[in-house]
């Protein structure tokens, strides 16, 4: 039976990237012309899910004009939308490259507060869907001053609606979601050390941190990214570790929203771990290799993984 997916973006943005030829300050910059594509990480796990072929439900806020282009950017793909209305003005974010260096800029803006009654609005639309996902990505950040406890009134909605939750964010709505249990979690090493109350894990750390979560029942799978190093998942029973292929990088945004949406790709299939891993870092290795805030190509991804597979 085919599985469903639903992805939640609560902080989505308009990225915007162009380049320019050595940053200079207090000089008028001449940028190229930019180039505009939906943001925000439930949105792009959804647009990289589309590429390998996996339709799934796209859940974002949406509020203004930019929040219209995000929208439009987003037809343009031919996902699955369900946009919520709001007041504020939906996120712009800005990356730029120095194609005197090859030195990238990002610049991330924290997006407009949701209002108490479109916190709860968020909550009532995702309990009011009319079928049960199979998996529900919750990833990115939370608007500014969102409750604390947000996080974990969504996945426990979710969670009561059968579905199996895949979370990827970070700090206090990180935290949340776990207390409250989830599939599989996706931290990065500062985020696996926050997560066990330690500042900081050395490399033999790590097993012990990941087997303590699942151990305690806050995830079923943890996979912890190690950057270039590749990454490692965990589960009961199973450690998987693997090297990321080498390269060349030219942006990481959205890698590991495309690295969350590669594992999800095999998961959906009732694909064995060791596959759910390999695809993961294949797509973010190969969407590393784009310029800009663009995502994979699906004939780098076939190309990385036999790679991985290979090795």
């Amino acid at each position: 039976m085919k599985k469903s997916v639903l992805t939640i973006t609560l902080n989505p943005s308009v990225d915007k990237s162009s380049s320019v030829e050595n940053i200079i300050p207090e000089k008028k910059l001449r940028c190229h012309s930019p180039k505009y594509e939906a943001g925000g990480g439930g949105i792009n796990v959804s647009r990289a899910l589309k590429r390998l072929g996996i339709v799934s439900d796209t859940f974002f806020t949406s509020g203004g004009r930019t929040g219209k282009l995000l929208e439009d950017l987003l037809t343009q793909e031919n996902l699955n939308t369900q946009p919520l209305y709001v007041t504020g003005e939906t996120r712009e974010n800005f990356v730029v490259l120095d194609t005197s260096n090859n030195n990238q800029y990002r610049f991330g803006f924290p997006g407009e507060k949701l209002t108490m009654e479109e916190q709860e609005s968020v909550l009532n639309s995702i309990n009011a869907m009319s079928s049960s996902p199979d998996f529900v990505v919750i990833s990115g950040s939370l608007p500014p001053d969102t409750n604390t406890d947000f996080m974990k009134k969504i996945v426990r909605i979710c969670k009561a609606n059968g579905s199996k939750i895949i979370i990827d964010t970070s700090g206090e709505p990180l935290k949340m979601a776990v207390e409250e249990g989830v599939f599989l979690l996706k931290p990065n090493l500062g985020e696996l050390a926050s997560l066990v109350g330690k500042e900081r894990l050395q490399d033999e750390d790590i097993d012990q941190a990941a087997r303590l979560i699942i151990s305690n029942g806050n995830a079923q799978i943890v996979v912890v990214s190690l950057g270039e190093k590749g990454a490692v998942l965990f589960s009961a029973t199973e450690k998987i570790q693997m090297n990321a292929p080498a390269v060349n990088v030219k942006s990481t945004v959205g890698a590991g929203d495309s690295m969350v949406a590669g594992m999800l790709s095999v998961l959906v299939k009732g694909g064995d771990y060791k596959e759910v891993l390999s695809m993961g870092i294949a797509c973010g290795s190969a969407t590393a290799m784009a310029e800009g805030t663009g995502l994979f190509t699906k004939e780098n991804v076939e190309i990385l993984f036999n790679r991985i597979v290979e090795n």
